[in-house]
């Protein structure tokens, strides 16, 4: 709803987009909207698991010894604590991923990859990058790509405030 400008807002009014500010925040909506069904299309037809659970594998083969307190792979997916917990026992039943107890922490575990899950990332690695490249990177010129990426950035760090109690999905 664009009822008057950003400019000419009253106290107390919302400052409502401007008619190219809507512009660019339903193309950035409708991208990562399509985006998103994209990839997650291809994972699922081509390896069985949607989106998520690719990144959750990937974020755990960069891993040292390809392991993560389940409280930083939550973090670094920017999931909540729960839908990680549902998606780490949906990947241990297809032995992709086991749980270990951290021994410093009783209350905590680590997600590990497992050589099988290793295997699947590996088999299932080059479509997906395919299925990336396809989407992003070759529709943009270099420099699109840059200033992509350094648009992305500043939004992310604007999102992920480091006082205590912010409202992140990996505190929740």
């Amino acid at each position: 709803m664009n009822t008057a400008p950003a400019s000419s807002a009253a106290a107390g009014e919302p400052r409502w987009l401007t008619d190219e500010e809507q512009r660019v925040w339903r193309a950035y909506v409708d991208a990562t909207t399509l985006l998103e069904d994209h990839l997650d299309r291809q994972l699922q037809r081509d390896a069985g698991m949607p989106h998520v659970y690719y990144g959750l594998l990937v974020k755990l083969a960069e891993a040292p010894r390809r392991r993560l307190r389940m409280t930083e792979l939550a973090k670094d997916a920017k999931i909540t604590r729960s839908r990680l917990s549902h998606a780490v026992a949906r990947l241990e039943k297809n032995r992709w991923v086991r749980r270990e107890d951290c021994p410093s922490d009783k209350r905590g575990q680590f997600a590990v990859l497992t050589d099988e899950g290793m295997d699947v990332l590996r088999r299932h690695a080059p479509g997906h990058v395919d299925a990336v490249r396809q989407a992003v990177f070759d529709r943009l010129t270099p420099e699109q790509q840059k200033s992509l990426g350094e648009i992305m950035g500043i939004v992310a760090e604007g999102l992920q405030p480091s006082e205590a109690g912010a409202d992140l999905p990996w505190l929740r």
